[in-house]
């Protein structure tokens, strides 16, 4: 993380799984604040924008199912093209930015 030269770039709804996810964890969700406030990380998405494409990946995925970040995230890889996403979700290996393109994932279980 001391070497990222850009800021993490997500969307609310991750974050909220992520505060969720930690706070569970027994760890301070107020992590992710802070990290929101030295710039690492940025919530950078306009849900109202993208609800239509965000509504046709959850039809697409209805049998993942997909959930709404999830949704968020393969519709920030579109449109960021040399995005990778973070992540410990398997389905991610299932879902495909622009219907037909492999998502570039950093995961404990891989790297591409």
């Amino acid at each position: 993380m001391d070497t990222l030269t850009e800021p993490l770039v997500t969307c609310e709804s991750v974050l909220a799984e992520a505060c969720f996810l930690l706070q569970r964890g027994k760890i301070p969700a107020s992590l992710i604040f802070r990290m929101m406030e030295r710039g690492v990380l940025k919530a950078l998405f306009d849900t109202d924008r993208e609800a239509r494409s965000l509504r046709t990946l959850i039809e697409r995925y209805a049998d993942v199912p997909m959930s709404f970040a999830d949704a968020c995230l393969v519709r920030m890889s579109e449109l960021i093209p040399k995005a990778q996403v973070w992540t410990t979700d398997s389905d991610f290996t299932i879902y495909r930015r622009d219907r037909r393109s492999i998502i570039p994932l950093i995961s404990p279980s891989r790297t591409s």
